[in-house]
């Protein structure tokens, strides 16, 4: 009897188990039949919103889905990428981050127990965008030669603005004022765009900035560029010479972007998204749209976005230690 009752329990558990793979299978298949949520860790207008609401937009098309973007501000993008992390890896909270939030915060913030290495699963790397150094016109610099020789007369006096501790334009400054052996101030915003808009008043006079953030100022001539930060020069802005060729030969920084899911995520929704993803990439209007903002298209599987961020969660931590940048509480 025993041996029957047994024997019955491990059959019943047994179809437990084949019919909730069954059931699961068919959830994956059957994704995505409700809206889906894309997190940004930062305020509208900037970059990484500019390549999430763009991605949001096809992909919502392929998929027959209403993609919504909802920006989370604060802590470099923390909060947003804390709350995808305990998201149920559904499929339905995705995230559009960049290195800002994936490889620097996680080696700048003290506090921080978030580990993207692990708590994310890559669905594809969507894009890059070098940054540019960019001053009020009403600056006296017209050169990055021009910059490093007033910060020099005048340690301590000219301010930058940026989108936060720890994002990429701050990272870049910092990499920017160690190399060339300056010191500036550091003038953290709530995001990019309030910084840009500050820049525009001329209540500072220069920041870098997202390529993609401040393409429209440029082609208008409300800010004036000095140089890209990229390893060669930007093809949708030819004529703006890099840092490297500039002045300090070897500069190099650009800030990407990619989709994420919570860790945990099916294997077959993260490939599902991941070809709406680069369905998207392809389509002729987002090529012309990323190009237009100075914005490289990118392309990913699931497994070399989880592989790239963690290279680049080495590489930013080296230029944190040799740039001695403090952490942050």
């Amino acid at each position: 009897m025993k041996a029957t009752r047994s024997l019955r329990v491990a059959l019943a558990a047994t179809l437990a188990l084949g019919f909730s793979q069954i059931a699961a299978h068919a959830q994956d298949a059957a994704y995505p039949n409700r809206p889906i949520k894309m997190l940004v860790g930062f305020g509208a207008g900037g970059g990484t919103d500019i390549a999430a609401r763009i991605m949001a937009q096809k992909m919502s098309e392929i998929l027959g889905q209403s993609i919504v973007v909802e920006n989370r501000t604060g802590a470099s993008g923390m909060i947003a990428a804390e709350d995808e992390a305990k998201s149920g890896p559904d499929g339905y909270t995705l995230m559009m981050g960049s290195q800002t939030t994936f490889a620097v915060a996680p080696n700048l913030y003290r506090k921080v127990t978030l580990d993207p290495a692990k708590d994310f699963a890559g669905v594809a790397l969507t894009g890059a965008s070098p940054l540019v150094l960019v001053v009020n016109p009403s600056f006296a610099a017209h050169s990055v030669k021009d910059v490093i020789a007033l910060a020099k007369a005048d340690p301590g006096k000219i301010n930058f603005g940026t989108g936060g501790l720890g994002t990429t334009p701050h990272m870049t400054a910092e990499l920017f004022e160690y190399t060339a052996g300056i010191k500036m101030v550091h003038v953290a915003y709530r995001g990019e765009a309030p910084a840009i808009n500050d820049l525009l008043a001329g209540q500072i006079p220069l920041m870098f900035a997202n390529l993609s953030a401040v393409m429209g100022n440029l082609k208008a001539g409300t800010l004036r560029p000095l140089a890209v930060t990229g390893a060669h020069r930007s093809p949708s802005a030819p004529d703006i010479p890099t840092v490297a060729e500039s002045a300090l030969p070897g500069f190099e920084a650009e800030t990407w972007w990619g989709i994420v899911a919570p860790a945990g995520t099916p294997h077959a929704v993260l490939l599902k998204l991941n070809a709406a993803a680069l369905k998207a990439l392809a389509n002729d209007d987002t090529k012309k749209r990323f190009a237009d903002l100075g914005m490289t298209n990118g392309g990913s599987s699931p497994e070399e976005l989880d592989a790239y961020i963690k290279s680049e969660i080495a590489k930013w931590s080296k230029v944190i230690k040799d740039a001695n940048i403090q952490p942050i509480d």
